[in-house]
């Protein structure tokens, strides 16, 4: 009993300190290791196999609408970054530079990718010729370097794994559509997948992406309160396409210049899984995304016929479609309990020498602990049964959490006391000056996280300067 205390005991309460519970999750439950290289992880067989599903969800997804990956280099010569000027200027301070070829200096350095911009228009300026070449809709699955000061496992490190979309238009509205159709594949994905609620909306133009005419983000709200951009979509308009040259033909044979998009996620997405849904037993994974939703678990396995029980149950499970394992190792039933607890694997089958006499099985859920007796013939179905539940009733409680830390202010001093007291989103009506909203982050220490979609209005002065509003907006400390 002992060593199956100390397991859970090795996680710091969430209550008593956040940002030590999300480490003890990480390191606990396996998912990364630190390196010699700063800022920098390993990310373990645990944690690699999430991103793995969220690579393949997200690929199926794009694909249905047309994406086609591609792959373009991990260096970018420093005079093809200066060919957009906002663009440069966005990314300088975490730009990791590349001085060096072996023993030679390079006539021109290089920047290690913090993002590929410039890189596709400089292929797409090659590419597109005419309207028949458009659209192009690529995507492409990488790491990005960025020089990040302070960094955490998943959410903040200095090099990280993304996706990476960038697409080219003829038309304004086209450019437009895509910028909205790939946000929304986000949020789906969020919400349906991961079991993470989102806002949709707009980003400030303070908070936009460098270069962009617009940003479009999703914006989700962690357990201690603090919001975490989990996707965005950028519009660049012809911005870009008019920095790198990239003309089309068009019918009218008139040289016109592509509209482009980008968008992007990355394996912050395994934080916020982490933050939504994890308690102080360690993680807890969504059925849709845990790369092991079921753990079968031999009571007594020394007794004859207990493990050809489980492996048979185990069997089963696979050829009805479920990702199971089975822990036949020689530790007690308790630490086995407390490390599929701990990996945050939905759903574990215990199963007895008294279980099998009966024909049974004890079906345990890892999100309520919630023990369910079931026919071990009928296994397959009652557990799909009980994912399906899991995946429905998380997304509830994520919702249900978010709505209940989402506050509305309409005074300034209400507006502080929120700031203070209740951590959360805070909807407030804002101005749209960009002097307001750098005033409301140094004053009150929030910044705006969109303005979303769906609007309201609250009041008709902003909530800071008493100017007449122009939208309302979602404010809150963030990750």
């Amino acid at each position: 009993m002992a060593k199956e205390k100390k397991l859970v005991e090795s996680i710091t309460s969430m209550e008593e300190d956040f940002a030590q519970w999300y480490t003890d999750v990480v390191k606990k439950a396996e998912l990364t290791d630190y390196t010699s290289v700063k800022g920098c992880m390993v990310i373990k067989p645990a944690g690699y196999a999430i991103w793995e599903n969220i690579q393949k969800e997200l690929d199926r997804r794009f694909k249905e609408t047309g994406v086609e990956n591609v792959y373009l280099p991990m260096f970018i010569p420093e005079s093809l970054l200066q060919k957009e000027k906002d663009h440069v200027e966005g990314f300088a301070p975490e730009v990791a530079w590349v001085t060096h070829g072996g023993l030679e200096p390079l006539q021109e350095r290089m920047c290690v990718r913090p993002t590929s911009e410039t890189l596709f228009c400089d292929f797409y300026k090659n590419d597109i010729h005419s309207y028949r070449d458009l659209p192009k809709v690529y995507n492409q699955w990488c790491s990005v370097v960025r020089w990040e000061k302070t960094t955490r496992p998943f959410l903040r490190s200095r090099e990280f794994l993304w996706q990476e979309g960038h697409t080219a238009h003829a038309t304004a509205e086209e450019a437009e559509a895509r910028t909205i159709q790939m946000l929304n594949v986000y949020a789906d994905f969020c919400e349906e997948v991961l079991a993470i609620p989102v806002i949709r909306g707009r980003k400030t133009d303070k908070e936009k992406f460098a270069g962009a005419e617009a940003t479009y983000t999703i914006e989700s709200l962690m357990h201690d309160g603090k919001a975490l951009q989990s996707g965005t979509s950028h519009n660049f308009g012809d911005g870009f396409a008019k920095a790198f040259e990239i003309q089309y033909a068009d019918k009218d044979n008139t040289l016109k210049y592509v509209h482009q998009t980008s968008w992007g996620m990355t394996t912050r997405m395994i934080g916020a899984i982490i933050m939504v849904h994890g308690d102080n037993s360690g993680l807890v994974l969504p059925p849709r995304i845990a790369p092991t939703q079921v753990m079968v678990i031999p009571i007594r396995q020394q007794q004859e016929g207990v493990l050809d029980k489980a492996n048979e149950v185990k069997a089963a499970l696979i050829k009805s479609g479920l990702r199971v394992k089975l822990d036949d190792s020689e530790k007690s039933p308790g630490w086995k309990f407390s490390e599929q607890e701990m990996r945050g694997i939905p759903v574990r089958v215990e199963l007895g020498p008294k279980d099998i006499e009966a024909g049974n099985a004890v079906i345990v859920r890892r999100d309520t602990r919630e023990k369910i007796t079931a026919a071990i013939e009928e296994l397959p179905e009652k557990i799909a049964e009980v994912l399906d539940t899991m995946q429905r009733e998380m997304l509830e409680r994520a919702r249900a959490h978010r709505d209940t830390h989402t506050y509305t202010a309409v005074t300034k001093e209400e507006f502080k006391q929120i700031a203070d007291g209740k951590p959360g989103f805070i909807k407030a009506m804002w101005c749209g000056c960009q002097e307001c909203e750098d005033a409301i982050k140094e004053e009150i220490g929030v910044t705006s996280r969109c303005i979303p979609f769906q609007q309201e209005t609250l009041a008709d002065t902003c909530i800071y300067c008493g100017k007449p509003a122009k939208h309302l907006v979602y404010w809150g400390k963030a990750y």
